[in-house]
């Protein structure tokens, strides 16, 4: 192992140290409480450019009053857009999950399926969605990569990248496949606490030789 993926992986288990310390996001807790799949695929769609606690909330409103893909297909769009609202771009997101329920129940039985191609098939799905719902609803390696995983993987030198599919190629590259799945989980709630994108609580950081350690941004 190259020094530079040793470091990397030890700062990640310093990391995963202080995780319970630190509020874990929806989709987390969603994945522990119930392991559904399609709950964390309509949830992740529902996330995108969304606050955790505004997910959370839409979330739970659309799974009291319809849980699984052919109930939701019940649902007219004015309704489901009203269960959603207020996430980002809930109108689109309301056409994208009658869309997927669609597809599920005419190609895949209903069920979610657990290959990566398929999932990038979905409307409003793209690889941070993709491999969210592998590694909660699955449990399969795989790296997500969002705007937290970007922007921390470089300002600690993990990685040098400018796109989250670079991001998430080098970080495969430099963890093994065991540690994939908790990287996006780790680093999220690092993002959002301690190492945020300004004013980053660097004296409450446990990363002691951090390159970017006393930043202002």
């Amino acid at each position: 192992m190259k020094s530079g993926s040793y470091n990397a992986l030890k700062q990640l288990k310093l990391l995963e140290k202080e995780y319970p310390r630190w509020q874990a996001a929806i989709l987390d807790m969603l994945a522990v409480e119930t392991g559904d799949p399609f709950k964390i695929l309509v949830s992740t769609v529902l996330s995108l450019r969304t606050k955790d606690q505004t997910t959370a909330r839409a979330s739970a409103r659309l799974y009291a009053a319809a849980s699984a893909p052919e109930k939701i297909l019940e649902l007219s769009i004015p309704e489901l857009e009203k269960l959603i609202y207020p996430v980002g771009f809930y109108h689109t997101k309301a056409r994208q999950i009658k869309q997927i329920c669609a597809i599920l129940l005419k190609e895949h039985g209903g069920k979610v399926p657990d290959n990566f191609e398929t999932l990038l098939t979905f409307p409003g799905v793209g690889r941070k969605t993709a491999n969210l719902v592998l590694a909660l609803g699955f449990g399969r390696p795989a790296v997500c990569v969002d705007t937290h995983v970007q922007r921390i993987s470089n300002r600690l030198g993990w990685v040098r990248t400018k796109t989250p599919e670079e991001t998430e190629y080098a970080l495969q590259k430099i963890f093994p496949p065991a540690r994939w799945s908790a990287i996006n989980k780790i680093i999220v709630a690092f993002g959002q606490t301690i190492c945020r994108p300004l004013g980053p609580k660097c004296p409450e950081c446990v990363l002691i030789g951090c390159p970017a350690r006393g930043l202002k941004k």
